[in-house]
């Protein structure tokens, strides 16, 4: 028998009309906005004072650790919440969790900025609330849904599994090599869980439309930090020049990357494919994790860019555009492969846009080595998604639109 207030947890219809996101899942997803711009932070702190190798070791982690414990949230709720008490109060210690693992994120890029074993605990330990959290939702479900309790006990018993060995790696003396190849084996298994619950567990009732748009916003919480990139960028020429062309010029640099980069991911037709595609929703969601990477990578680029303003950068003006060349560059990279993945076909055209995409990218990099100022580089790099957003709008549109009754009519 149900406790008072509690809703039976059978699993939500995946056909259901109209179904959007919740203000709790909203709530959940601003912690993940402080871990975002904690990593980016970190990140463009290493790029500039000459530690870029260092800087993407610590970010992919921290990112892969955030984004996951996302996926595996909204994957369930799109499943399975039903918005009573014990859902929130699971949730909630979810989000204390975000928050621990993002109060742990310094430590871990100081250890590894000093070439020592990663100094995770804290972030462990953050990771750990957030998935034990959902381990009693799993068991909740596979309590009152009966229909898929397999799949739901075999992403309990996964989780269980690994979390265990995350803390077992906190403790455990180890040398950085068997360290690493620990840490890459844990992901692995992570990531590997659902696949097994999801094909040979029966499977779970998410909602395609409710799950494209979870995975929309998270991507637009992601350019928040592109954004705040942009401010710093703007604040360090006009704390050295005042307001003059340079000023406006990174205004306009970072406000249209940003939105370059918005227009290009809602190009994809994510929610009608994974609707008639259930199959594809592993690739899709999987990939994801690159494109919010690179979209909190673009912000930390900007403001490496503010850092070369200052002149608290190490690094030289090529540096500091290839810091924000290179993340845009793997996130339109990303968006085509997501495309081209859930399409199951190429296209012509995006092999030319790609190309001239590459062009203005490698023109950017090429302006900075022939000493042009840095404000005519980053737009440049701006116009590098425009790229896509004028031959989607001009061209892509009617395709798209031709090969979309095509795949969703199959």
């Amino acid at each position: 028998m149900l406790k008072p207030g509690l809703a039976p947890m059978r699993g939500r219809d995946p056909h259901e009309r109209g179904r959007a996101s919740t203000p709790l899942e909203l709530l959940f997803d601003l912690t993940f906005a402080i871990a975002f711009a904690t990593a980016a932070e970190h990140l463009a702190e290493l790029v500039a004072h000459g530690h870029a190798a260092a800087g993407l070791t610590a970010f992919s982690f921290a990112m892969f650790a955030t984004c996951w414990a996302w996926v595996n949230f909204s994957w369930f709720a799109s499943a399975y919440d039903t918005d009573d008490w014990a859902f929130r109060l699971a949730t909630m210690v979810q989000m204390v969790g975000v928050l621990i693992l993002a109060l742990g994120l310094p430590r871990m890029f100081a250890s590894i900025e000093a070439g020592a074993r990663p100094d995770n605990a804290v972030m462990v330990a953050g990771y750990v609330i957030m998935r034990v959290a959902l381990v009693g939702q799993w068991l909740r479900a596979a309590w009152q849904d009966e229909a898929r309790r397999r799949a739901a006990l075999t992403y309990a018993a996964g989780i269980i599994a690994v979390q265990a060995g995350w803390v077992a790696l906190v403790f455990l003396p180890l040398a950085v090599a068997p360290l690493a190849a620990l840490m890459a084996l844990f992901i692995v298994a992570e990531m590997v869980t659902p696949w097994i619950a999801e094909a040979r567990g029966g499977g779970t009732p998410w909602h395609a439309h409710h799950i494209a748009e979870r995975y929309s916003l998270l991507a637009i919480i992601a350019l928040g930090e592109g954004l705040a990139g942009a401010v710093a960028a703007i604040a360090a020429v006009v704390a050295r020049q005042g307001w003059s062309a340079d000023a406006v010029l990174v205004s306009i640099a970072g406000a249209g990357l940003t939105f370059g980069l918005w227009w290009v991911y809602f190009m994809v037709p994510s929610a009608p494919v994974l609707h008639a595609h259930r199959g594809k929703a592993f690739g899709w969601g999987y990939g994801h994790m690159v494109i919010f990477a690179a979209i909190a990578a673009t912000g930390a680029g900007l403001r490496v860019t503010a850092a070369y303003v200052a002149r608290e950068a190490a690094i030289g003006p090529v540096g500091a555009v290839l810091a924000v060349a290179i993340p845009v560059a793997t996130y339109l990279a990303a968006i085509y492969a997501l495309y081209a993945w859930l399409m199951r076909r190429g296209d012509a055209l995006h092999v030319g846009l790609l190309a001239g995409t590459a062009g203005l990218l490698a023109a950017a990099v090429a302006l900075a080595a022939a000493g042009v100022g840095l404000p005519a580089c980053l737009l440049v790099l701006t116009a590098a998604p425009l790229v896509t957003v004028v031959g989607y709008e001009l061209a892509g549109r009617q395709r798209q639109a031709r090969a979309l009754a095509e795949v969703v009519g199959e």
